[in-house]
């Protein structure tokens, strides 16, 4: 029962407006070539910069500048920056359903009866 009650609320969520703009945002952002040039060449960096700190080495000025210029362009990008808001809400959505949840534990937890249904 508890678990065919957990899919129902999966497959509310799913359904909700603020998950079906996540998906979108998500895809146009797959569909925007520049914007996904520049996350892979941002990526590239970070990891070259990850692995010279491992190695003991300091990242190059240069690398750092070039992250930074990077990060600027991402940020100011229309379709990444509806993916970061559509997440947000998504966040905010899952925060709320989170705490009914907690609601509903502490007031199963106080009930004297058990309940299947």
């Amino acid at each position: 029962m508890l678990n065919e009650r957990a899919t129902e609320l999966g497959r509310l969520i799913g359904q909700s407006t603020e998950y079906q703009a996540v998906k979108r945002a998500n895809a146009s952002l797959n569909e925007d070539a520049a914007a996904m040039a520049l996350l892979q060449k941002m990526e590239g960096l970070r990891t070259a910069a990850q692995q010279m700190i491992e190695r003991g080495e300091q990242p190059t000025a240069e690398m750092e500048q070039e992250l930074d210029e990077l990060l600027t362009q991402v940020q100011t990008n229309p379709t990444y920056q509806r993916v970061i808001v559509t997440n947000e809400n998504f966040d905010k959505v899952m925060v709320q359903v989170n705490q009914w949840i907690l609601d509903g534990m502490r007031k199963g937890a106080a009930s004297p009866i058990i309940t299947l249904g």
